[in-house]
């Protein structure tokens, strides 16, 4: 008797350890993309990663090298949206100073000014400022420990921060790297969480009241502004990234589809994004 008590008492450990595993797995963070995926049938994407992911579903539609790190250029600003705005209130005023503006690039920004998080934010995401993402992002003492903490807590895995504008540091080094997965799963959680600012940048330009003057700069997105269901999309274009880009399109009210492209060219990363789209749309259906 007692061997078979023995033998039954081993048989309900092995279970009990099987459905603990199984929690455990099912609990965890993904930092690969989920199987099932459906194939969108795709050619002639130049981009070297892409990517169509479902956040209701959490699928992946369609890959390409989707989690390889690459440069993510002013990507890195949605980083840096994601990080400040949960440090610290949307009215509160940031100072400007000749530091903030030394990134490559001038939005008119002025020592001395004083904006909301919210203008520094809106400027960053829609102009793609890097002034206004480097006013921000001093608000924290080590502005990369910060995104790159923030990065761990969303379980991006292939993706660290140098610098909150994504600037190319030299010519062998890139502000800031990650995954075409880990860059829409950050798009979905940041649209999910600040869905005003994501937004905004499907808007023409951006204007922003100043101290003494008026600034107005025009939306990097405007390619894209167009596409049926455009809700959002952030840019990114550096020497060593090539061209970035990360759109929100809903297929329908209330379901978006996130689709990224990374190390396309200036131009292609808009065909590209537009040629995940419509695949996207077409199969829709299917997801």
């Amino acid at each position: 008797m007692r061997p078979l008590l023995s033998a039954v008492a081993s048989v309900l450990a092995v279970f009990v350890a099987f459905v603990a595993g199984v929690s455990a797995v099912a609990d965890a963070p993904q930092d690969t993309p989920t199987t099932g995926q459906i194939e969108l049938g795709l050619e002639n994407i130049e981009a070297r990663a892409a990517l169509v992911y479902d956040p209701a579903s959490g699928r992946v539609l369609y890959q390409k090298n989707a989690i390889e790190s690459l440069p993510l250029a002013s990507l890195a600003k949605l980083m840096t949206a994601q990080a400040v705005l949960a440090a610290y209130p949307e009215n509160a005023y940031f100072p400007i100073t000749r530091e903030n503006l030394r990134p490559e690039g001038d939005s008119g920004l002025r020592p001395g000014e004083r904006l909301t998080l919210t203008e520094l934010i809106d400027l960053a995401l829609v102009a793609s400022s890097n002034d206004a993402a480097a006013a921000a992002a001093a608000a924290f003492d080590e502005p990369a420990v910060e995104l790159n903490k923030t990065a761990e807590r969303l379980a991006l895995t292939k993706t660290h921060f140098l610098n909150p504008t994504g600037l190319d540091i030299d010519g062998d080094s890139a502000g800031a790297r990650g995954s075409a997965y880990d860059m829409a799963r950050l798009a979905a959680a940041f649209y999910k969480k600040y869905p005003t600012y994501f937004e905004q940048t499907a808007r023409g330009s951006v204007t922003v009241q100043a101290a003494g003057h008026t600034i107005v700069e025009d939306a990097t997105t405007a390619p894209l502004q167009n596409i049926p269901g455009f809700v959002g999309a952030k840019t990114g274009y550096t020497e060593l990234a090539g061209g970035n880009l990360v759109a929100i399109v809903d297929m329908e009210i209330g379901r978006p589809v996130v689709a990224v492209v990374l190390g396309s060219s200036r131009e292609g990363r808009f065909k590209d994004i537009k040629t995940l789209i419509t695949a996207a749309r077409n199969n829709y259906g299917k997801f």
